[in-house]
């Protein structure tokens, strides 16, 4: 940026300073340095007395006696000299003029760059008083200058007390304004130059504020790339300032380069993660659209969300059009492994811990491969996972998988084999979708023990099943993780054909619903429900793993992991083919990343095909959540109000993110 300062006129004399450095020069009239003079010839006159008690002689020629320094106003410098200059004390400042600017950045810029402010803590002498209160009246005098205030003046004194007042007086005098405001080669730009101009934002009788011209700039060059221009050149602005009408003019070049539209993606030589056509896949552009710089920012970050990426080099280059932009595309790799663990614990599922070994790359384009194993009091599992992201479309995944698990529950036990596939458009952090959806394929062999319900004798029986489960999801919230506004709904089907004895077809159908409402700045009201239903087969014919259950930290807290609902003959759940929860909770925040949560939970499970209301067992407690950088940390001491006989009286839940 570039600043002129002067006076009007075809002669004026002006000052040019670059925010590059401190250089300053100045053009104009230039004037004849003075005349040497003549050494003083030898005084004649009686030898002056030095008895420092004689009074001082007339200042000669003008007939003006020396001031009385016991009654002459002291300047600054001698208030604070006043002060004694050996004696150290604790001080205070404050700054007195400001009050009529209303602007909350000078003071918290004053704050933060201010040696008075940074050291009043600590004793000072007269001599460091002095020399805080210069610099902070030089500082304050700058700050007020980029406010527009350039008839600003800065006087510092000290009031004695038994705790020194540092006094920074400000005159801010007239608030320059722009006379006017020219934007050279806009009229490039075509139909565009209107929003460019308004983009920019300054414009005549706006504050000379240094701020808002340099914020100008920064939108204006974001705006000019947004709008088709892939090589645009916003200059530095010029300022010209007349103290003579406290006014100012600006002058700011820009040359658009004439509009473009995107061309192909190319790799640039050293592209070593994935090719132009796996990019152009996870782009949200498409030859022959307006060319946008936003959609190569959104590019590159979902480039380096993938993990494989550690460095990328997006460059708009000539295409092979003139009115085409070809986007050259350089990426760096990043570590392709991960090794990931997992520890935790839950009142009815017991300990449990989790241990995964991934390579991100092994079939490029982002194919991973996952060997995951899990070892826990009532579950153990190991699985084969491979899974492309990005598969064909941006956050689109394709997922198969072959697993083994031993799944040891009140309810039942069984020894599972599985065979799955899933596509699937997925929501992420970095960017929350508003609509997700899921559709799958599952072949799995079962070998599940239960006991027969009316006599409580132990069996055990073998499932074939397959199913063809989807999903469908709306996301209306602000937040993935820590939703505080909003609402979400989401649906899945399953419908499923089972080989036990004789083939017969069921569907799974279930419901979830939540919403969330802010009540100030630290407290968020957050309820949610879920229904579910089995139609097509009598509850004892569905596999005891594939039915509803209710009871754990993401369903009934208070109550133990699949708990709720009928029981046997020895007092363990059955499921059943209907399912309906409900929850409700305030998320209050107590203090920095803390905060707590009381809740009340309430569902059951039913024999029959719809979800009923009635019968319904809730559960109540407090939870405590840390905010950390990545998401909530859940703790959550939970009680049922209405146990049936063998519920524990405390249950608890540790996890990530919040319960719902």
């Amino acid at each position: 940026m570039v600043f002129r300062v002067g006076r009007a006129g075809p002669a004026a004399a002006f000052f040019v300073l670059t925010t590059a450095g401190a250089t300053v020069s100045s053009a104009g009239a230039q004037t004849a340095p003075p005349p040497a003079q003549a050494p003083a010839a030898p005084s004649t006159d009686t030898p002056m007395s030095l008895d420092p008690n004689s009074p001082l002689a007339a200042l000669p020629d003008i007939g003006v006696a020396w001031p009385d320094l016991a009654t002459a106003p002291m300047d600054p410098a001698a208030t604070i000299a006043a002060v004694d200059a050996n004696a150290e004390s604790r001080y205070a400042w404050r700054i007195d003029g400001i009050d009529g600017i209303n602007d909350a950045l000078l003071r918290q810029r004053f704050a933060q760059l201010s040696t008075l402010d940074a050291n009043d803590h600590q004793a000072a002498n007269a001599a460091q008083l002095d020399r805080r209160a210069r610099e902070d009246a030089d500082l304050l005098n700058s700050l007020l200058r980029a406010e527009g205030y350039y008839d600003a003046n800065v006087v510092t004194r000290v009031e004695p007390g038994a705790k020194p007042m540092v006094v920074l007086s400000a005159t801010p005098g007239t608030l320059y304004t722009f006379k006017g405001v020219t934007i050279d080669g806009i009229a490039a730009a075509g139909d565009k130059a209107p929003g460019l101009t308004t983009a920019f934002g300054v414009k005549p009788e706006d504050p000379v504020n240094s701020d808002a011209i340099v914020a100008g700039q920064a939108k204006l060059t974001t705006q000019i790339g947004r709008e088709g221009f892939p090589f645009a050149k916003v200059g530095d602005p010029a300022i010209v300032v007349d103290h003579a009408t406290r006014t100012a003019t600006l002058d700011l070049s820009v040359q658009p380069g004439g509009a473009r539209k995107f061309g192909q993606i190319v790799a640039r030589p050293g592209n070593r993660v994935f090719g132009a056509d796996h990019v152009a896949e996870i782009a949200r552009f498409s030859p022959g659209d307006l060319y946008d710089a936003a959609k190569l920012d959104d590019l590159r970050r979902a480039l380096i969300q993938t993990s494989l990426v550690s460095a990328v080099d997006l460059k708009p280059v000539q295409g092979a059009t003139p009115d085409t932009v070809d986007i050259a595309v350089k990426l760096d790799p990043a570590p392709p492994h991960t090794v990931a663990g997992e520890l935790g614990y839950g009142t009815g599922e017991g300990a449990r811990a989790e241990l995964s070994w991934t390579h991100r790359n092994l079939f490029p384009p982002e194919g991973a491969l996952t060997l995951r194993g899990v070892l826990g009091t009532q579950e153990q599992l190991g699985s084969i996972v491979f899974r492309r992201n990005n598969f064909e479309a941006r956050d689109r995944v394709l997922t198969l998988q072959a697993s083994a698990a031993h799944t040891n529950r009140d309810a039942y036990d069984a020894k599972t084999y599985t065979l799955a596939g899933s596509l699937e458009r997925q929501t992420n952090i970095f960017f929350q979708k508003t609509w997700t959806w899921s559709v799958g394929a599952e072949l799995l062999a079962s070998d599940e023990r239960d006991v027969i319900l009316s006599t409580g004798a132990p069996r055990r029986r073998t499932f074939f099943i397959g199913a063809l489960p989807t999903s469908l999801n709306y996301d209306g919230s602000d937040d993935l993780l820590n939703p505080t506004k909003g609402f979400r709904l989401g649906g899945r089907l399953s419908p499923e054909v089972s080989l036990q004895g004789s083939v017969f077809g069921y569907a799974r159908t279930q419901f979830d619903g939540s919403v969330y409402q802010p009540f100030g700045n630290r407290v968020v009201l957050a309820a949610r429900t879920r229904l579910g239903t089995i139609v097509g087969a009598p509850r004892d014919q569905v596999a005891p793993s594939r039915r509803f259950y209710a009871g754990g930290g993401a369903s009934v807290r208070g109550y133990g992991y699949q708990a709720i609902g009928p029981r046997d003959p020895n007092n363990d759940p059955i499921g059943g083919r209907s399912l309906t929860e409900f929850s409700i909770e305030a998320r209050v925040r107590v203090f920095g990343s803390f905060g707590i949560v009381p809740f009340l939970d309430a569902g059951n499970i039913y024999t029959s095909p719809l979800p009923k209301f009635t019968g319904l067992q809730y559960g109540t407690g407090i939870g405590v959540r840390y905010y950390s950088n990545f998401g909530p940390i859940r703790l959550d001491v939970g009680t049922p109000i209405n146990p049936q006989p063998g519920d524990s009286r405390i249950a608890v839940y540790v996890s990530l993110g919040q319960a719902f």
